[in-house]
């Protein structure tokens, strides 16, 4: 009997959980029984309340309706049928109750005397079948009366509201209202309703006379039916809930489960599978550090790890062979590194306490790195968090490449695309040449006239100063304007070194456009200038946008050459929006073909029979240096449009 005692302990600790699941359950069913029970109970409430508003709604208006037309028969008896207050009154009811489709006023006999809308002879015109036992009763009760549900092919279920017409204490008639299901409910059951419910107005039999419904009729609930009094006649409204998904009841007895068949199963297996799972772990640990030297030995990007104090804590085969110490000389080293220039140390320190604050820039930052034999090479730093898996910062990891080679090829590539620049601007000069010796020959021309005056003056013996200082003045001005003239060519050719600064590009364009001035002319081809009213600023190298100026509107001359004179305009604007100033260059020359749209700006591509095919790439290289974009587009007066983009500087 003792050695059963043992064992029915630890029968009893096994069974305890089972007990604690098994009123776990219960009472979780207890409660979504008492849940859903109130849901239920709720939305019967909720339904019969909104029934009983609409009820109330439709009564009202039914009420209001049958009272003005009582009004209108009790006018049409003191006035006579043929009172024109039929048409006032009835078209007022009519605008003023939608429902209501049709008033009919009939004699004693049944006929009708007079109709609101009217109808033409033969249409059809909704008459009540039933309508003289609704004559009858309106006459014996001498009061208001409606009339039983009838069907219309185009208003659906109609019924009528039937009101006596006495004249001099005599019967002449009733009045008679069309009021429509469809309409009434359309008009008058607010629409939160039917989001609700689905709402029919049913006849005796089960007809549905009327429904009116916003959803689907898919997975109906619960309904509450109601007499529908006035109009009577067994009529009864039918309210029926759409069926509504419980949320609550479905996640509660979701996560019951889930939580349940999380702890049995941790239950059972956990104790069986642990030593399973951390030999497991400890054979994934060595094969995923194997894998992970393995990885770090073949790269050729250089690793570097820190502490949050600066010293080295790993460094890789590619960072050791780059700088030239050994891995047992960088790890433990604090600043200054070995691999530190000395004539930049003040630089890489700086740098150093950036990371270490965790301001390193997240695109990277150069330095000059040296080796161990002394040779100096350009290194790109990219700095992380080193974190460790319980998330605490331990350290900076760097990623360090050694950028010298791809230095050198880029600035071989800027010097190779200034030379562009300068041949572009050389070959531009050469253009113009002639037309810009004619430019400077008529201010030389002018000195000339102006000196062989005043020595002309002079020789005669008697001149005096206040005679030669107009002349001499005008010479002076002349000498200026030349000189100016010099100095612009001498300016835009000379130009090799960029000078990038904040320009205002009204004025830019405006020097370039001063370039075309006598070009222009010799081409018989007017210049618009259309500069912006306040002028945006730029941060640019101006000579290269003076550049592009005149590249696109010389090009644009040369495309009008066999454009009437009279249609030789060239129009340049300047404008600014969205934070970008805007140039536009458009012409009213022959355009560019389809076929020649695709390598227009492809380098060594010229439309021109002498053309390099550089110009339009170079201006593409320009303004995309500047961080803009150039394009062009057709002219709907004919033409093309050149048009670039340069960001404001904001200042």
């Amino acid at each position: 009997m003792a050695s059963l005692k043992p064992f029915r302990g630890r029968d009893a600790i096994q069974i305890m959980p089972l007990i604690a699941m098994g009123m776990v359950v219960m009472l979780l069913g207890v409660l979504l029984w008492l849940l859903h029970r109130s849901e239920v109970e709720d939305e019967q409430r909720a339904l019969i309340q909104d029934i009983l508003w609409v009820e109330q709604n439709l009564h009202f208006h039914l009420a209001s309706d049958g009272e003005r037309l009582q009004q209108l028969a009790a006018r049409l008896g003191r006035e006579g049928p043929n009172s024109e207050i039929f048409d006032v009154q009835g078209g007022a009811l009519l605008e003023n109750s939608p429902q209501v489709g049709r008033i009919v006023l009939r004699r004693a006999d049944g006929s009708v005397q007079r109709m609101l809308p009217p109808v033409e002879s033969g249409a059809d015109s909704d008459i009540d079948p039933q309508w003289s036992d609704h004559i009858t009763l309106a006459r014996s009760t001498g009061q208001l009366t409606y009339g039983s549900p009838y069907p219309s092919a185009k208003r659906g279920w109609l019924f009528e509201i039937v009101v006596p017409v006495f004249h001099a204490g005599q019967f002449v008639g009733v009045l008679a209202a069309q009021v429509s299901f469809d309409v009434m409910l359309l008009h008058q059951v607010p629409w939160w309703f039917t989001q609700k419910y689905r709402l029919e107005v049913v006849d005796g039999l089960g007809t549905i006379l009327a429904a009116k419904s916003q959803l689907p009729l898919v997975d109906l609930g619960p309904s509450y039916q109601l007499h529908f009094e006035p109009p009577g006649q067994g009529l009864s409204l039918v309210a029926t809930l759409y069926g509504t998904e419980s949320h609550l009841g479905r996640n509660l007895l979701a996560a019951a489960i889930f939580g349940l068949a999380l702890s049995a199963l941790w239950s059972l297996v956990a104790m069986r599978r642990h030593m399973g799972h951390r030999l497991a772990a400890e054979q994934a640990l060595r094969r995923e550090h194997a894998f992970r030297k393995a990885m770090e030995d073949s790269l050729t990007v250089g690793m570097r790890a820190r502490d949050l104090e600066g010293r080295i804590t790993y460094v890789n085969p590619a960072f050791c062979r780059m700088v030239g110490w050994g891995e047992a000389e960088l790890v433990g080293g604090a600043p200054p590194m070995p691999y530190w220039v000395p004539e930049d140390m003040d630089q890489t320190y700086e740098m150093h306490r950036a990371v270490l604050r965790g301001d390193a820039p997240p695109d990277g930052f150069e330095l000059v790195f040296r080796r161990k034999n002394g040779e100096r090479f350009n290194a790109l730093v990219y700095e992380a968090p080193l974190i460790e898996s319980d998330g605490r910062h331990v350290g900076w990891m760097a990623s360090v490449l050694d950028v010298t080679e791809r230095k050198r090829a880029e600035e071989l590539a800027r010097q190779h695309q200034e030379k562009l620049q300068r041949t572009s601007r050389l070959i531009t000069m050469g253009e113009m040449a002639s037309t810009l010796a004619h430019e400077l020959n008529q201010p030389l021309s002018a000195i000339a006239s102006y000196a062989a005056g005043c020595l002309n003056r002079l020789g005669q013996g008697d001149a005096k100063a206040e005679e030669l200082t107009p002349p001499l003045s005008k010479l002076a001005v002349q000498a200026q304007r030349a000189g100016q003239i010099i100095r612009r060519i001498h300016d835009f050719v000379r130009k090799s070194e960029p000078s990038v600064a904040v320009c205002a590009l009204n004025e830019v364009v405006e020097v370039a456009v001063s370039f075309l001035e006598a070009e222009a002319r010799k081409r018989c081809v007017r210049v618009d200038l259309i500069l912006a009213p306040v002028s945006p600023r730029v941060v640019a190298d101006k000579i290269l946008i003076e550049q592009v100026v005149l590249n696109l509107a010389r090009n644009a001359m040369e495309a009008m050459g066999h454009v009437a004179r009279t249609e030789r305009v060239l129009e340049i604007e300047v404008s600014a929006a969205d934070g970008q100033a805007l140039v536009r260059v458009a012409d009213q020359g022959c355009g560019v073909p389809v076929e020649v749209s695709a390598n227009l700006f492809s380098p060594f591509f010229s439309t021109k029979e002498e053309g390099m095919g550089m110009g339009l790439n170079i201006c593409r290289s320009i303004i995309e240096a500047h961080r803009g974009r150039l394009w062009f587009e057709p002219n709907p007066k004919g033409g093309s449009i050149f048009q670039f983009t340069l960001p404001e500087s904001g200042e």
